[in-house]
C-alpha cells in the first residue's frame, strides 16, 4: 500500500504537497496503514504498550477490590461487634449501613469529576499518583477506624481516590494504545476491576474465620499494596503523547509515540499518527478560539472561565452526541442490574432456597463467571466491534432476567419443593454474569475514553465516569427494597432496562473499532460542513508541509 508520505515526496512544490495530503485526509478512513493485527496476536506484538496499559489498569483492581471487600465485611460478626450501628438489631441500622456504603459512591463521584481538570493540568501520569496518595490516606483511616464516624470518613476519602483512578486509568490507556488493539487494552481495566472483586471476595471469605478485628482490618490494609505499586511504578511509564501534544510539546509527543509503538520516529505509521494527533489538537484549539474569542488572553480569570465553559462545550454541537453516548453507556451498565447482583447476591440466592454457606460460595462463583466473560472480550472487542457486543449482551441479559422472574414468581413461595427451578434460576444468573462480563462490563469502560476530542477528552471521560458512580449510588438505594418487597419484580425491573439498552444502542451507539482517536469526528459526523472540513484539511496540510520543510532544511544547518 502506498502511504501518504511516499506520495508527498514525489511532488515538486508545497502546493502539490498540500493537495496530496488533503487527498489522504479524505481517505484516511480506509487507507491508514495498520501497526499490526487485532486480537491476542496484536497484543503480543505491541508488548510495550500492552505492559503500560496493564500496569495502569491496576487502578481498576484497586476499585474492584474495594467493592469486593465491603460485600463480605458488612456481615462479619467481628466487624459488627466494633460498629454496632450497622448490626441488624440496632435502631436505624439500614440507614447507617446505606450511608457507609454510599460514602464510597459520593467520594468517587467527587474524585472522578475533579480528575477532569487535574488530568489536563498535571498530566494523566501524575494525576494517577495524586489519586493513589488520596486513596492510601483513606485506606489508612479505614484500617485504623475505631468508630463509625472514622470509618465513614475513611470511606469518603478512599472513594475520592477510587473515583480519580476509575476515570484516569482508561483515559491514559486509550491515549497510548494502537487503534488495532485499543479495545483489548481498555478491556484490561474491566478485567482488573472484576479480578479485584474476585480477589477481595475470597480474601474476606477466608479472613472471616480469624478471631478478633484483624478479620476485617487485614482486607482493608491489603488494598494499599496494589495502589502503592501503581503509584510508584507509573512514574517510570511514558507520558501520553496526546497530552504532550495538547501542551505544545510536539517533539516529546513524537518520541513518546515512537517508544510506545516500538518503532523509529521516522516510521511512516508513527509520523502519520503524530500528524493526525497534532492536527486534531490544532483544529479543536482553533474551534475553541472561534467559540470563545474573549477568553483567549492568558490571565488567571480567563483561564478559570475557559475551564468552566469547556465543561459546557461537552453538551454543545460537535460533542453532545459523544457526551450522550458516554453518559448513556454508564447509565445502562448500572441499570441492567449488575451491581445489584454483586452487592445483594447472597440475598438473591436466599430467595432461591440456598443455605447460608452455599449463598456465599455461589456469590463468589458469580464473580469468577464474570471474570471469565471479561476475558473473552479481550479478543472479541476488536474482532467483532463494540456495537455487536452491546446488542447481543442486551438480548441475552433480557432473556435471563425474564426467565428468572417467571421462576421466582411461580416457585419462590416454596423453593424446597421446587429445587429444579431454583437451580435453573441460579444457572441463569451465572449465564447473565457471563453475558454481562463479555459485553456490558468492558465496553462502557472502553468507549468513553476513545470517543471524545483531545481538548475535551478528560472532561468527557470524567462526566461519563460520574454517571457510573451516580447511577451506582441510585441502584444501591433502590435495590434492597426492590428485592425485599417485590421478589420477582426486581428481575422484571432490570429486564425492562436490558431491553431499553438494546433499543438505545441500536439507534445511538456508533462503531469505533479500528478507528484512531483522531477519526472520531468522522465517526460521530461532527465535521458536518464543508467549511469545517476545509479548515481541518488546511491544518493537516500545513503541519505535514512544515515537517517536510524542516527535514529538508535541517541537515543543511
Amino acid at each position: 500500500m502506498e502511504s501518504k508520505f511516499q506520495e508527498t515526496k514525489e511532488v515538486a512544490n508545497p502546493a502539490d504537497e498540500r493537495v496530496s495530503f488533503v487527498r489522504h485526509a479524505e481517505a484516511v478512513w480506509n487507507q491508514r496503514e495498520p501497526y499490526g493485527p487485532t486480537g491476542f496476536k496484536g497484543v503480543f506484538i505491541s508488548y510495550y504498550a500492552t505492559l503500560c496499559a496493564a500496569f495502569a489498569a491496576i487502578g481498576g483492581m484497586v476499585f474492584g477490590y474495594d467493592q469486593g471487600v465491603v460485600s463480605v465485611v458488612l456481615v462479619m460478626p467481628q466487624f459488627l461487634a466494633r460498629f454496632t450501628r450497622v448490626s441488624e438489631t440496632a435502631p436505624g441500622a439500614g440507614f447507617y449501613k446505606g450511608l457507609m456504603t454510599a460514602m464510597i459512591e459520593l467520594g468517587a463521584f467527587l474524585g472522578a469529576f475533579n480528575q477532569g481538570w487535574i488530568a489536563d493540568k498535571y498530566s494523566r501520569k501524575y494525576s494517577i499518583v495524586i489519586a493513589v496518595v488520596i486513596f492510601t490516606i483513606g485506606s489508612i483511616v479505614q484500617t485504623a477506624a475505631v468508630d463509625y464516624a472514622m470509618l465513614t470518613v475513611g470511606r469518603l476519602v478512599g472513594g475520592i481516590g477510587i473515583g480519580m483512578l476509575s476515570m484516569v486509568a482508561p483515559l491514559y490507556i486509550s491515549e497510548i494504545s494502537p487503534p488495532e488493539i485499543r479495545g483489548a487494552l481498555l478491556v484490561l481495566e474491566e478485567f482488573c476491576i472484576v479480578f479485584g472483586i474476585v480477589v477481595a471476595y475470597w480474601i474476606t471469605y477466608g479472613t472471616r474465620y480469624m478471631s478478633g478485628e484483624w478479620a476485617w482490618r487485614l482486607p482493608f490494609l491489603l488494598q494499599m499494596i496494589p495502589s502503592t505499586v501503581l503509584g510508584l511504578g507509573i512514574l517510570f511509564l511514558p507520558f501520553s503523547p496526546r497530552w504532550l501534544a495538547s501542551k505544545g510539546r510536539d517533539a516529546e509527543a513524537l518520541q513518546s509515540l515512537g517508544k510506545l509503538r516500538q518503532l523509529p520516529v521516522t516510521d511512516q505509521r508513527v509520523e502519520q499518527e503524530w500528524f493526525d494527533i497534532r492536527a486534531e489538537v490544532a483544529f479543536h484549539r482553533q474551534t475553541s478560539a472561534m467559540t470563545h474569542p474573549t477568553l483567549q488572553s492568558k490571565s488567571k480569570v480567563n483561564s478559570v472561565k475557559l475551564e468552566l465553559v469547556s465543561w459546557m462545550d461537552c453538551f454543545r454541537r460537535g460533542c453532545w452526541r459523544r457526551t450522550h453516548v458516554g453518559i448513556g453507556l454508564m447509565f445502562f451498565q448500572q441499570f441492567v442490574g449488575i451491581n445489584a447482583l454483586i452487592y445483594y447476591s447472597p440475598t438473591l440466592f436466599e430467595t432461591m432456597g440456598l443455605n447460608y454457606s452455599m449463598q456465599l460460595i455461589m456469590s463468589g462463583v458469580l464473580n469468577v463467571t464474570q471474570l471469565v466473560g471479561v476475558s473473552t472480550s479481550i479478543w472479541t472487542i476488536d474482532r467483532f466491534g463494540r456495537r455487536p457486543l452491546l446488542l447481543w449482551g442486551s438480548f441475552f441479559m433480557t432473556v435471563s432476567h425474564l426467565i428468572i422472574a417467571i421462576f421466582v414468581g411461580k416457585y419462590s413461595h416454596n423453593w424446597p419443593a421446587h429445587r429444579g427451578p431454583g437451580w435453573a434460576s441460579a444457572a441463569l444468573l451465572l449465564f447473565y454474569m457471563l453475558s454481562f462480563g463479555a459485553t456490558w462490563g468492558p465496553v462502557p469502560w472502553a468507549m468513553p475514553s476513545e470517543i471524545f476530542p483531545s481538548s475535551l477528552r478528560a472532561k468527557g471521560v470524567a462526566l461519563s465516569t460520574c454517571s457510573n458512580w451516580f447511577n451506582n449510588f441510585i441502584i444501591g438505594l433502590i435495590t434492597p427494597p426492590l428485592v425485599q418487597n417485590t421478589g420477582f419484580g426486581a428481575y422484571t425491573f432490570f429486564a425492562v432496562f436490558c431491553l431499553l439498552s438494546f433499543v438505545w444502542t441500536f439507534f445511538f451507539v456508533p462503531e469505533t473499532r479500528g478507528r484512531t482517536l483522531e477519526q472520531m469526528d468522522h465517526v460521530f459526523k461532527d465535521i458536518n460542513s464543508e467549511a469545517e472540513e476545509a479548515r481541518r484539511q488546511t491544518i493537516e496540510a500545513d503541519i505535514i508541509a512544515g515537517h517536510h520543510r524542516n527535514m529538508i532544511s535541517g541537515p543543511k544547518e
